[in-house]
């Protein structure tokens, strides 16, 4: 449900996992629609189930969520010869971009005045990064990032917590097969 004394707000969702204390955080200021777009997945059914994850979790939140196009091919196009870089190195810089770069076209293409992502929720990306790059994103789309670092003030265990709760899919790595290593 859309309020018209809220602003709009589309959260870009990683995974399911990652999303429900955010979402609760964020809808208490901002009508949240979440956003799963994430080419990076791999393989094609590990993608196709936190989709349905996310999906799902939308509608247990009572929150529209819509879905990116699957675009993997291109995801390997832009880390082409960064297949050895470690996680957090180069290689997610150019993933964050790919899909923080994807979530701000489409808020605006939604009439999102805000934009974030779960992404900072995991101990294991750098807060600092995202956000930055999410920054220049929204400017580019003429959309305002809402920097965050959600794992602070005992985020990550908050969301484990709920996704428990939920009973939701929780992956072992980020989701492209170089981390998977």
């Amino acid at each position: 449900m859309i309020s018209a004394d809220r602003p709009r707000l589309l959260l870009h969702m990683c995974c399911a996992g990652c999303s429900p204390h955010v979402a609760d955080l964020l809808r208490q200021a901002y009508t949240v629609t979440g956003f799963f777009y994430n080419p990076n997945i791999h393989p094609a059914e590990e993608y196709q189930l936190r989709r349905k994850e996310a999906l799902d979790l939308g509608q247990k939140l009572g929150m529209a969520v819509s879905c990116g196009e699957y675009d993997a091919e291109r995801w390997f196009d832009l880390t082409r010869g960064m297949e050895l870089e470690p996680e957090g190195g180069s290689r997610c810089a150019v993933c964050f971009r790919m899909r923080l770069e994807q979530a701000a076209r489409q808020a605006c293409e939604d009439g999102c005045s805000f934009l974030t992502t779960t992404l900072t929720v995991s101990p294991h990306k750098n807060a600092e990064t995202i956000n930055r790059i999410g920054s220049e994103a929204g400017e580019k789309y003429g959309v305002t990032f809402l920097q965050s670092n959600f794992k602070k003030q005992d985020g990550f265990r908050k969301t484990m917590e709920l996704s428990q709760a939920f009973g939701l899919y929780r992956q072992d790595y980020c989701g492209c097969l170089y981390s998977r290593r």
